[in-house]
């Protein structure tokens, strides 16, 4: 992947707070013709680092009130793939990640209510060959959804007073 530069990090930063926010409102922010602005974009497309766009639809107004995060156990790591097909023909799973840790893969999916849940993971997910086992968490309220750090300017990213000596 190619260099991105400091024009990059404010592009990505303005678009990835309001995807919707105008090129000609992002050129002018960056001191860019919006031209350059539309190249910039196409070439982080291009490059791998802007991986997607589009619109988040809010899985509460189409019935799904349950977000929950499924930690599966497998009988052999290598059954990974096939699981993973399985899993594909779910549409409530929306997320799913082979992990280290106690679990082989973790899983997000959304479902209507508890009894919707319940058929999901006793009539879909148990059934599955190479599930072992699974846990579930339900999510009570999403309080932080966001991108990585962009820009270097983020106090976090700095050392400290004690790092520095």
């Amino acid at each position: 992947m190619e260099k991105v530069d400091e024009l990059d990090k404010k592009i990505l930063e303005m678009i990835s707070c309001n995807a919707r926010m105008p090129f000609k409102d992002v050129a002018a922010e960056c001191g860019v013709s919006r031209a350059a602005v539309h190249q910039r974009v196409q070439h982080l497309i291009d490059a791998g680092v802007i991986i997607g766009s589009g619109f988040h639809v809010n899985p509460v107004s189409l019935g799904y009130s349950t977000c929950t995060y499924v930690g599966i156990t497998l009988e052999k790591g290598s059954m990974y793939k096939s699981v993973v097909a399985e899993f594909e023909k779910i549409p409530e799973i929306v997320e799913c990640h082979f992990t280290t840790g106690p679990y082989t893969m973790l899983i997000k999916l959304y479902a209507r209510d508890n009894a919707h849940l319940m058929t999901l993971l006793n009539d879909r997910l148990q059934e599955i060959n190479g599930v072992v086992s699974t846990e579930t968490l339900i999510s009570l309220k999403q309080s932080i959804k966001k991108e990585v750090p962009i820009g270097a300017q983020h106090a976090e990213t700095r050392p400290t007073a004690l790092e520095e000596s």
